[in-house]
């Protein structure tokens, strides 16, 4: 995300001496993407970043997958995952339970109310969707405010940890990037600007304000990492806390990013779900379906037609409101739908008709378009609704 930003206090030229007020030299880290070929943020450290002083396994939680075979349409719901009291005992990040997964992404959910360890995820970027209850997240760049209905844009290699506030449990939908995830880059000017035809710009994504200075030694950090391609996780020891940061610059760092400000594109006939695209990955995108005056074309049919996937599988993750394409099917707020590649789908039978006349629609959910099938984790089979795919032709399997 190309758009400059400077917290605390750095020296008037990159790469120089930058001393404190006893003449002590700061050490300055670079953090960037791609080698030295992309976006970037310079960082200065009370002590060394790379003082290591002892490093474990750290295990993961159940990271198996399967197949989606026999090949169907899934529904999660995603409420029955945390029943209880689990809340009290999961922090935002170790609690996380898998729901589907491929090499380029993958997608998980948490409800929790504990303060996360320290952590670092090292393959790639995350965003991190606030479905309810708030949040600090403390970062290496500073702290930010998470409310409902924020995605969270964490940098991949970005030291941070959630501390949920108040008495409300965070309920997290997590997508987790195997590389990194940025605005479309439709969206921007050849320097990075959003254009004026962008459904967001800058004024709307919230970065750190001031530095979150930390002191402390033999620090813990997890460390979520691939190598050879399997994920695995290890438990790092730093000499000194990674939050020991004066001041940073750069165009690299965590923001947050509401839903609510995100304009939705309308036209006279139905739009196809690109114009709600949000963010992009390497081999997914990320759509934000929000409240909207619906196709005004005398002739229109506002719900969505049917369709095949012939290239990405569908995830919704529906937020909120009431989403009139699959009324009757059983999905509601706090539901995932897997619409695979290979089939056609669509609005539940009567809403294709239902929806003429309608002017306006007040749904909430968050899309996630693969362009690699996806696998069943577990969190996925624990709570998936086995009828749902039937619910088209109101017939079980023959």
């Amino acid at each position: 995300m190309a758009f400059y930003r400077q917290v605390g206090a750095v020296p008037p030229k990159r790469h120089t001496q930058h001393r404190d007020g006893q003449g002590r030299l700061y050490c300055e880290e670079l953090m960037g993407e791609e080698g030295f070929s992309g976006d970037s943020s310079l960082l200065y450290h009370l002590g060394l970043p790379s003082a290591i002083v002892d490093a474990t396994e750290w295990e993961l939680g159940d990271q198996t997958i399967v197949p989606n075979h026999p090949l169907r349409h899934r529904h999660l719901r995603l409420h029955e995952l945390f029943p209880g009291d689990a809340p009290a005992a999961n922090d935002p990040v170790t609690g996380r339970r898998l729901l589907l997964a491929n090499a380029d992404v993958r997608l998980s959910y948490v409800v929790a109310s504990g303060a996360s360890p320290l952590y670092r995820n090292a393959v790639g970027d995350e965003l991190v969707y606030v479905e309810a209850g708030s949040a600090t997240v403390e970062t290496v760049f500073g702290a930010l405010s998470a409310r409902p209905g924020d995605h969270v844009l964490i940098p991949r290699a970005t030291t941070h940890r959630w501390v949920p506030n108040g008495t409300q449990p965070v309920r997290a939908y997590v997508i987790e990037a195997s590389g990194h995830i940025a605005a479309p880059r439709r969206y921007l000017s050849r320097y990075g600007q959003f254009l004026e035809s962008a459904p967001y710009c800058e004024r709307d994504m919230h970065g750190p304000d001031e530095p979150l200075l930390v002191s402390g030694a033999d620090v813990e950090v997890l460390v979520k990492h691939r190598p050879a391609g399997q994920l695995v996780g290890t438990r790092l020891v730093y000499a000194t806390h990674p939050f020991d940061v004066v001041g940073w610059d750069g165009c690299l760092y965590p923001f947050t990013f509401n839903i609510s400000d995100f304009e939705p594109i309308t036209g006279r006939v139905h739009q196809p779900p690109p114009v709600h695209q949000v963010f992009e990955g390497t081999n997914f995108v990320v759509c934000d379906f929000v409240p909207r005056k619906v196709d005004y074309h005398p002739l229109s049919i506002p719900v969505p037609y049917y369709h095949s996937n012939v290239d990405s599988d569908e995830v919704m993750f529906y937020c909120g409101g009431d989403y009139a394409a699959r009324k009757g099917s059983g999905i509601g707020p706090g539901s995932v739908s897997l619409h695979a590649g290979g089939y056609a789908h669509g609005p539940q039978p009567g809403a294709y008709e239902g929806g003429i006349g309608a002017e306006f629609f007040d749904e909430l959910a968050v899309m996630v378009d693969t362009f690699r099938p996806l696998l069943l984790g577990e969190g996925a089979l624990a709570c998936e609704d086995p009828d749902y795919t039937w619910t088209w032709s109101g017939r079980g399997p023959v």
